[in-house]
Formats: C-alpha cells, sequence, structure tokens
C-alpha cells in the first residue's frame, strides 16, 4: 500500500491524540494547536462537499463546536482522526438536510411565482466540466468515501470508523465511484 504524503505517521498521529487529551482536560493551548492542526483538513473536506468557501467555513465552525460539546465523548489511545470526521460528517448531512427543507421551501414559494424566462444561450463554459461537477454526480455515500480517501488522506479503516461502516463497504463504495467517475468522465469527452 502506498502511503499519502500529507497523512501524519507516528509522533505527529500521537500528538492530534495527546492534544485531544490535553483539550478533554481544559487544556486552552492544546485546544489551539489542535485547531491549528486539524482546520485546514476539515476546510478541504466541507470545501470539497459545499463548493463554496464561505459556506465550508461556516461549516468548520459548526464541527469545532460540535467537537466542543463532544470532545468528553473522545476516549483517549483511540485514533482522534475518524472521530473528528465522524462529527464533521454528520455537520455536513445536517447541512445538507437543512438546505434541503429551505430548498423545498422555496420551490413551494416559486410555484405560486410565473416562472422566468429561460436564457437561449449557453454559458461560455459550456462543454468543460471539472472533478467537482463530476464528483457531485456521484451518489452521496460515494462522494463522501472519495473526498474522505483521496481529499482528506484517511486510510480505509479511519473512513470506515468515521462513516460508521466496515472496510468492506468503503472498498465497494470507493469501487463503485471510480467506476461511475469513469463513466461519467467518458459521456462528457
Amino acid at each position: 500500500m502506498i502511503e499519502d504524503a500529507n497523512r501524519p505517521e507516528g509522533p505527529a498521529r500521537d500528538d492530534l491524540e495527546s492534544l485531544m487529551s490535553r483539550y478533554q482536560e481544559s487544556d486552552s493551548t492544546a485546544a489551539t494547536l489542535l485547531a491549528e492542526r486539524l482546520n485546514g483538513r476539515l476546510l478541504r473536506f466541507f470545501a470539497a462537499q459545499t463548493r463554496d468557501r464561505d459556506r465550508a467555513q461556516d461549516l468548520l465552525q459548526d464541527c469545532w463546536l460540535r467537537i466542543h460539546r463532544a470532545r468528553h465523548t473522545y476516549r483517549a489511545g483511540e485514533p482522534l482522526l475518524p472521530w473528528v470526521y465522524a462529527i464533521a460528517r454528520r455537520v455536513q448531512v445536517d447541512d445538507y438536510r437543512k438546505v434541503q427543507r429551505i430548498r423545498r421551501h422555496e420551490l413551494q414559494e416559486e410555484a405560486k411565482e410565473p416562472a422566468a424566462p429561460v436564457p437561449s444561450e449557453p454559458p461560455a463554459s459550456a462543454g468543460i466540466v471539472s472533478v467537482t461537477e463530476l464528483l457531485e454526480r456521484l451518489p452521496p455515500p460515494q462522494r463522501e468515501t472519495i473526498l474522505l480517501l483521496k481529499v482528506s488522506g484517511l486510510s480505509l479503516e479511519e473512513v470506515a470508523r468515521a462513516t460508521g461502516t466496515t472496510v468492506g463497504a468503503v472498498k465497494q463504495r470507493a469501487h463503485r465511484a471510480y467506476k461511475n467517475l469513469r463513466r461519467l468522465f467518458g459521456e462528457e469527452r
């Protein structure tokens, strides 16, 4: 198995767990250091899901509030990243549900108003598809698995813990996601 250069190994991983243990003991310096070390990863996770940096920042803040409230549930000696990404995943799912409720409400309001005319010309960027747009076309579990594995750099075991599934289910989702991405990429060419 090829190791990802972005994933901390050895002392760096142990350092995260020790910072979390100190954070649980109300060490504000440890809390600050932990936030500094994890903010970039979590922000990339949320940004890849939302494609909106401001919204990703909001989700990051919500995630840290939840981590703070749930810090007593972290068990010392356990890997920290799966625990953190499980919380981040819940934040993202809750946000998705909130957005869907708002959209449903807006659609009900729009149904009462006359429709706006449809533009006749396609946008200038028609025909150019980004990887992010292709990822958006994947079913949510497959997209989430790819983001956790490739963007966040978690291992199969860590993704399984974060998503509450088995390693086999993570492998299956990743395989199906890769297959769907190849198909989608082929359709766009």
